[in-house]
């Protein structure tokens, strides 16, 4: 019982810290108000990954009261919150390497360009792959790469190009304005990318 009465004060510890830590990138990313708590219980019985189990519960405005995560956070709150958590977990967990698949998913504007500048600070101590669609994360990255798919002979071939410098611009442009790059396109690129 000492034991267990161990693990379970480091777990009522660690959870006031990680929702702390949770709130303060939520900040960052345009949620100041947002409330994020944790519930652990313990099941009634032994489940595959233990007895415990971690509800998530969510608040993004004042004066909403805390509701379970996946029934009340939007497609845009979702992205932040995983980010936050992800974020967290990766220092934590020392990962050398971690891939966000669209993780921007429902944000744009000043909020996509601080979800990527914690990218570039995650990439202070790991390598991070960002697959997005959008410029202001793309910008961010040391590296660019650009996929595209293309049919051949009824099979459909996935392509990966290593962008330079020029082509970067050109590719951030087309992901501001479209296939028709404008002047003020390309001279919003060339700021995203210094």
């Amino acid at each position: 019982t000492t034991t267990s009465n161990k693990i379970s004060k480091n777990r009522s510890e660690a959870i006031p810290v990680f929702i702390s830590k949770i709130s303060a990138i939520l900040y960052e990313l345009g949620m100041p108000d947002s409330q994020f708590k944790m519930e652990l219980n313990t099941s009634n019985s032994f489940l595959s990954n233990g007895t415990d189990e971690l509800e998530l519960l969510f608040s993004a405005n004042k004066g909403t009261s805390l509701g379970s995560f996946k029934k009340v956070a939007s497609g845009g709150e979702m992205s932040r919150i995983m980010l936050a958590i992800k974020a967290i977990l990766a220092d934590f967990s020392k990962l050398p390497t971690i891939l966000f698949d669209e993780i921007d998913t429902g944000v744009s504007g000043e909020i996509a360009l601080k979800m990527g500048e914690i990218m570039k600070k995650m990439s202070a101590n790991r390598q991070v792959f960002a697959i997005t669609h959008l410029p202001q994360i793309a910008s961010k990255g040391d590296s660019q790469y650009k996929v595209s798919k293309e049919t051949i002979a009824e099979n459909t071939i996935s392509k990966i190009v290593k962008l330079n410098s020029e082509e970067r611009i050109i590719e951030i442009a087309e992901m501001l304005s479209g296939k028709q790059i404008t002047d003020s396109a390309l001279s919003h690129a060339k700021t995203l990318l210094n």
